[in-house]
């Protein structure tokens, strides 16, 4: 059967993955494993940009400051302090190796605003920055010979003690993972001195949502199967804006519209932002978000408008293309017609516990990106500080690597199985798994969406555990595939998002509950889960 061994095993390709590939490859072997192609990631779809500091009127301190009002008291302030800091000397090496970020009539690099900032400090490739990014980390790891990618495999468990025969005595630490090859089927283990996740999202636990088909919350439901720490995991952030059209799958409209200009108007034509909170269509995500979805509730309407037509054709089209083109090929012309938009879940704020070097509970485990509670995003991420935040940790996880000098496999590695399919058989039965993967969508999106109760979080978590033991009978039956795999990961996160905010008693940033709208708690509190192996 087939075994690999690496010095270093990244499961995810998107920036966190990729710049954190580059940064080891000088120091060994990497293996990155992706389960579709190499370019297929939340990055990917990352409109906006990168928030950084770099412009004189600007200080660090600024954006310190609109990071912690945006995370509503739940920021870990070193973390954002590191995050904030070290940011423009990371953009710098993207810009270094090529990226072809956006520029002014003089040269210098065009800074856009977003919401919750009180500066222009968006770096951007026009509205298609998560795309310039990833390709060209994607062409400096093609070149490097230290890198390999297994595309279309998937992680199907971490590797811990719990798999060797003689586990009494030992840490828990990770030796790497087992590993399916999707087009063949085949599980084997892939071993490392070290693993990285940066496996992104879960936003396909929703019915609508921008990230991609892939975002699965495979890096948080692996490792917490695997006995790692999660926190936080009740806040999932809503873009405001997502296209509404029935051939649109939840395409994003980024952020940047908002800030060049665009109002949100009711069906009718009437801006209603201003009701809400004194910046209007600026204010932070959460705010936005829960304002449309009031407007739409109470005036029975299905979505509400974007509009930014009062704006110069060509500098619509000049600033932000990709939408343009989209929007056009649905009939939407942005130049002249308001954009349908609602809410549409879009980033994990919670995740994998980390330190400030990205390390989690499990030795030889370490996380980034967006799978992960560094603690720099709190209650709610403040627009176009994910990007940075990979960034600033893939950076960091290679530094304390690097600085434990020479590495060696555990003394385990050799005695970790072959993976076991006794038992087990192909079924083909797709209807079971289909169902149930509409069933944890349709409650997450009823009951576990912008605004929530104890009512609804409480009959969630119910249907829930029903259908978390279906598919752990089932998994326990059938031979692995990546649509059991992600239905296994998509139920677990459920499950965590959903024991995390009847953990909250109080409303806070994207966390909104009618049973507690006022009960604000002054200190910092996380939420934290473990699985009890």
């Amino acid at each position: 059967m087939t075994r690999i061994k690496s010095d270093f095993l990244i499961i995810g390709s998107g920036v966190s993955g990729l710049f954190t590939a580059l940064k080891l490859a000088p120091l060994g072997s990497v293996v990155v494993v992706t389960k579709k192609a190499d370019y297929e990631s939340n990055t990917n779809y990352a409109q906006g940009g990168i928030a950084s500091v770099f412009d004189d009127k600007d200080k660090f301190e600024e954006h310190i400051k609109d990071t912690l009002e945006s995370g509503a008291g739940l920021c870990d302030l070193e973390a954002v302090r590191v995050l904030v800091e070290e940011g423009p000397t990371r953009v710098r090496e993207l810009l270094d190796l090529g990226v072809p970020f956006t520029r002014n009539q003089t040269g210098e690099l065009d800074l856009a605003r977003e919401g919750g900032h009180s500066k222009n400090r968006i770096i951007h490739s026009l509205d298609r920055t998560g795309s310039a990014v990833e390709q060209s980390l994607l062409d400096h790891v093609h070149a490097n010979k230290n890198i390999q990618i297994l595309e279309n495999h998937a992680c199907v468990d971490l590797i811990t003690k719990h798999h060797l025969k003689e586990k009494e005595n030992l840490p828990l630490r990770c030796y790497g993972a087992y590993i399916v090859d999707t087009e063949t089927g085949e599980v084997f283990p892939v071993l490392a001195k070290k693993t990285i996740l940066a496996t992104g999202g879960a936003g396909q636990v929703y019915l609508h949502t921008t990230n991609p088909n892939i975002a699965t919350g495979d890096g948080v439901a692996s490792a917490y199967r695997a006995g790692a720490i999660v926190k936080n995991m009740e806040f999932y952030q809503f873009h405001p804006t997502s296209l509404f059209h029935e051939q649109g799958n939840s395409f994003l409209i980024s952020e940047a519209v908002r800030g060049h200009g665009g109002i949100l108007r009711e069906i009718g034509g009437r801006p209603f932002m201003k009701d809400y909170h004194d910046m209007g269509e600026l204010a932070p995500r959460d705010i936005v978000a829960r304002a449309i979805d009031d407007t739409m509730k109470k005036r029975g309407e299905p979505h509400v408008l974007l509009d930014i037509t009062h704006r110069p054709a060509n500098d619509i089209i000049n600033h932000f293309p990709s939408i343009y083109e989209r929007c056009k090929k649905l009939g939407i012309d942005i130049t002249t017609d308001p954009i349908p938009v609602v809410p549409a879940a879009h980033y994990m704020c919670g995740g994998v516990a980390t330190d400030l070097l990205g390390r989690t509970n499990i030795a030889d485990l370490y996380a980034c990106g967006e799978t992960t509670c560094t603690g720099v995003h709190g209650g709610n991420r403040l627009a176009s500080n994910s990007l940075l935040e990979c960034l600033v940790f893939s950076h960091r996880i290679a530094g304390d690597i690097k600085s434990q000098g020479k590495l060696s496999y555990s003394a385990e590695t050799d005695l970790i199985p072959d993976w076991n399919k006794e038992g087990t058989t192909n079924t083909e039965e797709w209807v079971l798994i289909s169902h149930d993967l509409i069933e944890i969508k349709t409650i997450m999106s009823n009951y576990v969406g912008i605004v929530r109760s104890d009512m609804r979080l409480e009959r969630a978590l119910r249907r829930l555990k029903l259908i978390s033991e279906e598919v752990k009978d089932y998994y326990n039956r059938t031979t692995v595939s990546i649509e059991l795999l992600e239905l296994r990961n998509l139920v677990k996160v459920a499950e965590l998002i959903v024991r995390s905010a009847l953990l909250r008693k109080e409303s806070r940033g994207l966390h909104y509950s009618t049973d507690y709208p006022e009960d604000r708690t002054p200190s910092r509190q996380d939420t934290i889960l473990s699985h009890k192996l």
